[in-house]
């Protein structure tokens, strides 16, 4: 029942990409995600393997973030409203956690948009004092991101104008889900969080997630 209800949770914010896959199906030039590979564990199909540069610019795989829980989403540095948003709710989440468990938990920006997210862009993006005060950005080429985007079941594409054609120059927008994925520390998928979840609501479930994992370790 439980994992039912996360990927009932998981395929909500999918509806506003609906008319892109679409057109992705019919056009065999529009760049999709990549598929993840199958598990054959029983656990849910999201997360995997990446290799991405962080905003410092060092090349970093999910192994550098083992030992911390992590909380991801998948965004870009020029979306006017949802992506800040959504990690405004992840900082206040965070703020309402003990400094010990605050401690366990790296908050992760990966874009979407990689043409533009540059590592300089995305230094700048990530120290806004509205986002948590330990964010990384992660970037990479369009190849690299369509792969963690593959395995994080994450949909998204340049925004299509009036005529039907993608938008050109370098004032677009990007069409994606907006979801925060709860990642343990061992990289392994925990939970979701859809898009305007309540902060508080948040950090009641991380304080579940970081008692049930001290508890098993």
């Amino acid at each position: 029942m439980q994992r039912a209800w996360i990927w009932l949770i998981i395929a909500l914010p999918m509806i506003v990409v609906i008319g892109f896959f679409t057109l992705m199906l019919t056009d065999p030039g529009q760049r999709e995600a990549r598929r993840a590979p199958t598990r054959t564990s029983g656990e849910a199909l999201i997360g995997g393997p990446f290799t991405l540069v962080d905003q410092t610019g060092q090349t970093v795989t999910e192994a550098d973030f083992r030992g911390r829980a992590m909380l991801i989403y998948f965004g870009y540095t020029y979306c006017p409203d949802v992506c800040p948003f959504s990690l405004q709710i992840m900082a206040a989440a965070l703020e309402q956690l003990e400094p010990e468990e605050r401690a366990r938990i790296q908050p992760i920006l990966i874009t979407i948009d990689p043409q533009r997210d540059t590592v300089d862009q995305l230094a700048q993006y990530v120290a806004s004092p509205a986002f948590p005060p330990d964010l990384v950005g992660l970037t990479g080429s369009e190849e690299q991101i369509a792969d963690v985007a593959g395995v994080y079941r994450v949909a998204f594409r340049r925004s299509v104008g009036e005529d039907g054609q993608d938008d050109t120059g370098d004032d677009y927008l990007m069409d994606h889900s907006s979801i925060v994925y709860l990642m343990d520390s061992e990289g392994r998928f925990v939970d979701v969080f859809s898009h305007g979840a309540d902060p508080q609501s948040m950090a009641e479930r991380l304080q579940e997630f970081l008692e049930e994992e001290g508890s098993s370790s």
